[in-house]
């Protein structure tokens, strides 16, 4: 017991001016011990408590969340029911909406089938067209380019002098004869002092012929067109007013022959450009060619003049006839003197025949009117009454019996009216 007590008294340790013993240190130890406890069971009782709570608080929560459960699978179900009649509304809506695009189509597609088939036929009409457009322009171009081939041909026999004389001779003959008879003209002639003019025009009653001419000269007028500068032009235009002063002297010493041929000779310019610039730009050529009684003309004038020169033919012809329709008139006025004197008669006739038709019409009235009278009287035996026309003391008209009613009538001999 002693040393439990010695062993439990000694020190342990030393704090500060205060020593612990082992004793102290068991004391304290126990009483440590026993404040841990004594926590211990305080914080089991506590979380037994705090466990308890916990469980309430979650049987208290398990039922709220099973009333909510309840409710969300009652406002599931409720929801249900709604989106199942909101599908079925969708669903004839959508229907109605199909039909409705459905029907819409078939309009529009009707439309626009129709709109197609109308703009296709007027797309071939269209097509139609052009064609008939293309063909028609088809046909000028070949016809232009024939034109320009005979442009070129043109050209060509105008380059040639000798061809261009035979184009000025040609046009001026085609002119001529189709404008004059045949026989009023003569083409190359030869005239008394030898000359051979392009034409000679034989005017009526013996008067002098007119002479055309068609060598006109043309090669300074290309000269002209050709030059280019106004000095290569001015040199050009002398050479072609020289060459027509030339020109028309030459017909003025030639072909106007005093008794044989006019007083005026015809130069023939094959080109209506060419006669308009001459008299627009050449004045004082056109003059003395006046002077020289030469008269410069393009493809129209002559036209003109030889529809003149057709009039007085027919003119001419006209007096040169003049007795011989006078004898015509004078014996178709006998012929219808004749024919007066026949219808005369014939009148005469026809007279007379309408007098003997109107008498006989008026005897065949007296015959009906009398027959009437006839069928309307009766007469008895014994009676009898004297026509018009026969004396009372006449003999009684014979008696023919009607073999119907047994009577006696009586037979009207007519006499003549």
């Amino acid at each position: 017991m002693n040393d439990l007590t010695s062993i439990l008294s000694e020190p342990v340790a030393r704090l500060g001016a205060t020593t612990i013993t082992l004793g102290h240190a068991l004391a304290f130890g126990a009483l440590l011990f026993l404040g841990l406890f004594v926590a211990l069971v305080v914080a089991l009782w506590r979380s037994a408590k705090a466990r308890a709570v916990a469980a309430a608080d979650a049987a208290d929560h398990a039922r709220d969340a099973e009333a909510r459960m309840a409710g969300i699978l009652q406002a599931q179900a409720e929801m249900q029911g709604r989106m199942g009649a909101i599908a079925e509304v969708f669903g004839a809506r959508q229907a109605e909406l199909t039909q409705s695009i459905g029907q819409r189509l078939d309009a529009m597609t009707g439309r626009i089938g129709q709109t197609m088939t109308e703009q296709t036929k007027s797309t071939h009409e269209s097509l139609a067209k052009l064609q008939e457009r293309l063909a028609v322009i088809d046909t000028a171009q070949g016809n232009i380019q024939s034109l320009a081939g005979q442009v070129v041909q043109l050209q060509a026999i105008l380059s040639n002098k000798q061809t261009r004389g035979a184009f000025g001779q040609s046009r001026m003959e085609a002119i001529v004869a189709d404008g004059l008879p045949h026989g009023a003209y003569e083409f190359q002639a030869t005239l008394s002092n030898g000359s051979r003019p392009d034409c000679l025009v034989r005017m009526p009653n013996g008067a002098p012929m007119l002479a055309i001419d068609a060598k006109f000269p043309l090669e300074a007028w290309n000269a002209i067109r050709a030059a280019e500068g106004a000095e290569p032009q001015k040199v050009a235009a002398q050479a072609f007013r020289r060459d027509i002063e030339i020109h028309v002297r030459d017909i003025s010493e030639k072909y106007l022959i005093r008794g044989e041929t006019q007083d005026t000779a015809f130069m023939f310019v094959p080109s209506e450009s060419v006669f308009a610039e001459i008299h627009e730009n050449f004045e004082a050529v056109v003059q003395k060619a006046h002077r020289a009684r030469v008269v410069i003309v393009s493809p129209s004038l002559l036209m003109l003049s030889i529809q003149v020169i057709q009039a007085i033919l027919k003119d001419a012809r006209m007096r040169e006839q003049a007795h011989l329709i006078q004898g015509e008139v004078i014996r178709l006025m006998e012929d219808v003197g004749r024919v007066d004197e026949r219808v005369r008669k014939l009148q005469t006739h026809f007279t007379q025949s309408a007098k003997d038709i109107d008498d006989i019409l008026v005897s065949t009235s007296k015959v009906t009117r009398r027959g009437q009278k006839i069928e309307a009287l009766e007469f008895g035996e014994g009676e009898t009454e004297a026509p018009r026309g026969v004396s009372a003391k006449a003999e009684p008209a014979p008696r023919v019996a009607d073999s119907k009613t047994g009577q006696l009538r009586l037979r009207v001999v007519e006499g003549d009216d």
